[in-house]
């Protein structure tokens, strides 16, 4: 049985959220009312199912992002590719809270949590609200959350009440997330500190994401909005 206080507070989020595409802390307490245990159980199961997610769920690598270090190596490489979106977004990995895991159910949420922008920079979104819908549709695509689809819902009713002009480039993210996602590994459990240091097109080439064939599939008047253009 779901908690009344929880399902309330989720409703709340929502509809801000939905007013306000930029609010971190309403994702977070929209996540707080959306993921219940059977949730979390259910997408354990589904990681579990592949070689790196059952690994990572008996192993529970966390991620170390320092982003003095990181914007010091060479341009192109995903540490500094990341690092440079961070600052330049005025982001900082202290905002997303560190999730204390001590078993597979809390694990999940806390690796998600942490590897957030790194799955930004990896799928090539940009962190506005389209980049954030596409990524949300690529999370969807890979796993059993309710989250993304929750978020997605805000995202629709914010483009028809508020943002309707950004309409067309709001819906090619989703598009593009939810194909790269299906053509993609999953990168649930993937060990981001050893992909750092290389350059962001390997780390993609390693890790099954072929954005340029998906790319390909939407054409557009205007570029991607993509990291890989910045990097």
């Amino acid at each position: 049985m779901r908690n009344p206080i929880k399902t309330a507070k989720a409703a709340v989020a929502f509809v801000r959220l939905a007013q306000d595409m930029g609010r971190l802390d309403e994702v977070f307490n929209l996540g707080d009312g959306l993921i219940a245990p059977e949730v979390l159980r259910a997408m354990a199961e589904h990681v579990g199912a592949t070689p790196t997610g059952a690994l990572a769920l008996r192993e529970q690598p966390r991620v170390h992002l320092d982003l003095q270090k990181l914007r010091v190596l060479p341009a192109g490489t995903l540490g500094r590719v990341y690092a440079d979106l961070m600052i330049a977004n005025g982001l900082d990995p202290a905002d997303i809270p560190t999730l204390v895991a001590f078993d597979e159910l809390r694990y999940v949420r806390a690796h998600l949590y942490e590897t957030h922008d790194l799955w930004h920079v990896a799928t090539g979104f940009a962190t506005d609200v389209a980049g954030e819908l596409g990524l949300q549709a690529f999370y969807l695509a890979q796993m059993p959350g309710r989250l993304p689809s929750a978020i997605l819902a805000a995202g629709f009713v914010n483009t028809l009440v508020h943002n309707f002009d950004d309409r067309d480039r709001r819906m090619r993210a989703i598009v593009r997330g939810w194909l790269l996602g299906k053509r993609s590994r999953l990168l649930f459990g993937v060990r981001w500190d050893d992909y750092l240091e290389r350059p962001l097109a390997d780390v993609q080439r390693l890790l099954g994401l072929d954005v340029d064939a998906v790319d390909d599939i939407l054409p557009s008047d205007e570029p991607v909005q993509s990291l890989l253009a910045a990097a």
